[in-house]
């Protein structure tokens, strides 16, 4: 008889099994005590390492995301830019990492402890890695000195969130183009002073 999994492997097998689950059947339907039938575990042994099946799910779907979506620097920021969204779509765009995903932020609306570490762990290191990025190019003359990082940031992000969990219509990469084109021939310009208004009737 094969002994049960210890340590790195146990924990390894039930954050496997939690997603092998949560494709079959579903985030909703999925369960701390068919999680640990499946992976031979005790649940209080889940328990003791997860406090909820939100933390286990997000610690699973997390191992499957690596940092890998680090910026190139070409010295073209819009370039860059598409680079990486482009990637971040793809991840986002397709199964496993999408759907999960998915159910994991609609999670996070209901469980603080979820949300915050969704938000510590994976959106706020990406959301820094853009603005640093911007902020690289913003510092080197390529972007207007007024150009505003956050605001850049929310502008990239929010339709792809919008897209993506909204109307669930596919991300795809000439919306993400679309979007860097919206952001970059307003945004990115380097401000100008207003015309004077002819037709103000100021003396």
């Amino acid at each position: 008889m094969t002994d049960p999994p210890r340590g790195a492997d146990r924990t390894e097998a039930i954050m496997r099994t939690t997603l092998e689950l949560g494709q079959e059947i579903g985030y909703a339907r999925l369960s701390i005590e068919a999680i640990a039938a499946r992976a031979g575990a005790g649940k209080h042994t889940i328990y003791r390492r997860w406090p909820s099946k939100g933390a286990l799910f997000l610690d699973s779907l997390l191992s499957l995301h690596q940092s890998d979506l680090d910026y190139p620097d070409t010295g073209d920021i819009v370039t860059d830019l598409r680079t990486q969204i482009h990637a971040a779509v793809d991840l986002l765009g397709n199964p496993p990492f999408g759907p999960l995903y998915q159910a994991l932020v609609g999670e996070a609306q209901y469980d603080p402890q979820v949300a915050a570490a969704l938000n510590e762990r994976f959106i706020a290191p990406q959301a820094a890695m853009t603005v640093a990025r911007l902020k690289k190019a913003r510092d080197a003359g390529q972007l207007s000195p007024a150009f505003d990082l956050s605001l850049a940031m929310a502008v990239l992000s929010g339709p792809l969130y919008f897209q993506f969990l909204i109307t669930q219509e596919p991300l795809t990469h000439e919306y993400v183009d679309r979007v860097l084109h919206a952001l970059f021939n307003g945004m990115g310009k380097p401000s100008q002073s207003p015309s004077p208004d002819v037709d103000s009737g100021e003396s």
